[in-house]
């Protein structure tokens, strides 16, 4: 079966894009205590660790135990995640606490950070 070459191209980027983020994450992740001026938040909060840094161009980069929470800035100034992404939070944190409560006692994914496509998955990204 020939693959069209958009569809191949999109596949192609997935797949880059992927790497490169999961390897940034899995560092971090990683890190036993980040610089100072990288910590935005490190806290418990229902029962899970959130941890928020500052990414290398100043976006958030957020985890929840350990694992990457992917965060949108809305138009309004706000932020969501694809966990809870029909009201803006004012900042990441408050997004992040959303993103607990609408998860529950689920653990999140390991592809929630993910953009291409996961075998038995969303081929958005957006698992929880």
């Amino acid at each position: 079966m020939i693959v069209p070459r958009r569809a191949a191209l999109r596949s192609l980027f997935a797949a880059v894009v992927t790497v490169f983020t999961g390897g940034a994450l899995t560092r971090i992740a990683g890190a036993p205590s980040p610089p100072e001026d990288l910590l935005v938040f490190d806290e418990m909060y229902g029962g899970r660790h959130l941890r928020g840094l500052r990414g290398p161009a100043g976006e958030p980069v957020v985890l929840v135990d350990g694992r990457p929470l992917h965060l949108m800035r809305c138009a309004d100034g706000g932020w969501v995640s694809p966990i809870d992404h029909y009201e803006s939070c004012p900042t990441p944190l408050a997004a992040t606490r959303a993103a607990v409560e609408g998860l529950g006692p689920a653990p999140l994914s390991r592809f929630a950070a993910g953009h291409g496509v996961h075998p038995g998955g969303s081929p958005r990204g957006v698992h929880a």
